[in-house]
């Protein structure tokens, strides 16, 4: 199972993190420290997997990562997982950031967490691979992207109505009519 997954820059900033277990913010903080730590110290020429800290589970838990010109993609996961199949994840979710950003960068990550997270979602829930697929992760933003944008058209629906009624040829009398101030109105109702 995958415990957290975790990005963070080459001066150790997180740029994105999830974790599938409950931790404080403050122990979120310094596992990411540690993680980092742990990672940013390894040669290029040396493999990919390493023991977890001490905060994310010890020797029970490994860190598998892959560095990528700015970024450290790391996933924090159990025994029960294949490094070699994480690795490939990886590889996956980059691809995919790759694909929705042109070329995925760290400031990308920051200001579109939001798509990041997506992208992290579909591959990812509470600690298990759902999708690998890349095309079927890119077919399932794009639907949640044409569903937020009918679902905008729908509340500027009022706003659109109100500017076809203002340029619409109406006689000046019916331009001019002012409606009462509401709350006034509702004050001098008598009950």
């Amino acid at each position: 199972m995958i415990k957290a997954i975790l990005v963070f820059n080459n001066h150790g900033k997180p740029r994105l993190s999830k974790f599938y277990q409950y931790f404080n913010e403050d122990m979120q903080q310094q596992i990411i420290k540690e993680t980092f730590q742990l990672v940013s110290k390894r040669d290029d020429n040396v493999c990919n997997f390493l023991e977890g800290g001490s905060l994310i589970g010890g020797s029970d838990y490994k860190l598998i990562y892959r560095h990528y010109a700015t970024l450290y993609f790391v996933f924090c996961v159990d025994s029960s997982e294949s490094e070699l199949g994480i690795l490939d994840l990886i590889q996956v979710f980059v691809e995919t950031l790759d694909k929705c950003f042109e070329n995925v960068c760290e400031l990308d990550l920051i200001f579109h967490a939001d798509a990041a997270h997506q992208v992290l979602d579909e591959l990812v829930m509470g600690g298990m691979v759902l999708q690998t697929n890349m095309n079927d992760i890119l077919c399932r933003l794009q639907e949640q992207n044409k569903m937020q944008k009918a679902e905008a058209g729908i509340s500027a629906a009022p706003a659109r109505a109100v500017s076809a009624v203002k340029s619409m040829n109406l006689p000046q009398q019916l331009r001019d009519m002012k409606l009462p101030d509401l709350p006034q109105a509702i004050k001098d109702l008598k009950f």
